[in-house]
């Protein structure tokens, strides 16, 4: 059986490279999502890759991952901080979760410190810009073979 991962990026991330680059970086979501593909296969698995800025959108591809993945890397970006719903959505599925950001957030305001994911999350990685992604689904991609073993 191939190992697959659900990748879910949140709202305003289809914007990278136009939107504050001096923060995100100047990388396209086309990009990080090439990068992403890349590592994939030289781990050897497959990913599913989705933006939404929609939370319903989110949370149904999220409830669509159970039994279709074995882990889900996920940057909630603004959700990261307000919502309860994808939290509840993550936790749900019962599948690993790796929750990454572009920036590190907990250098940033206040009201970016708090995360609701991450207390679902088996871990967070932020301030890497576009490597974030990648180390985070390394990090993913290794729980889940050190978990079957």
């Amino acid at each position: 059986m191939t190992t697959k991962f659900m990748i879910l990026h949140g709202p305003n991330l289809n914007m990278l490279g136009k939107r504050e680059p001096a923060i995100y970086g100047g990388q396209t979501l086309e990009d990080v999502n090439t990068s992403l593909m890349e590592l994939a296969a030289e781990l050897g698995c497959k990913l599913s890759i989705f933006q939404s800025n929609s939370e319903g959108a989110l949370i149904d591809f999220i409830q669509s991952s159970a039994g279709e993945c074995q882990g889900i890397l996920i940057n909630p970006a603004a959700f990261t901080h307000t919502s309860i719903a994808i939290r509840d959505a993550l936790s749900a599925v019962g599948l690993p979760v790796v929750e990454v950001h572009l920036s590190n957030i907990h250098r940033r305001e206040s009201f970016r410190h708090i995360s609701m994911v991450a207390p679902v999350a088996i871990g967070q990685i932020c301030g890497f810009g576009g490597d974030s992604y990648l180390l985070g689904l390394r990090a993913l991609f290794n729980n889940v073979k050190n978990s079957l073993n």
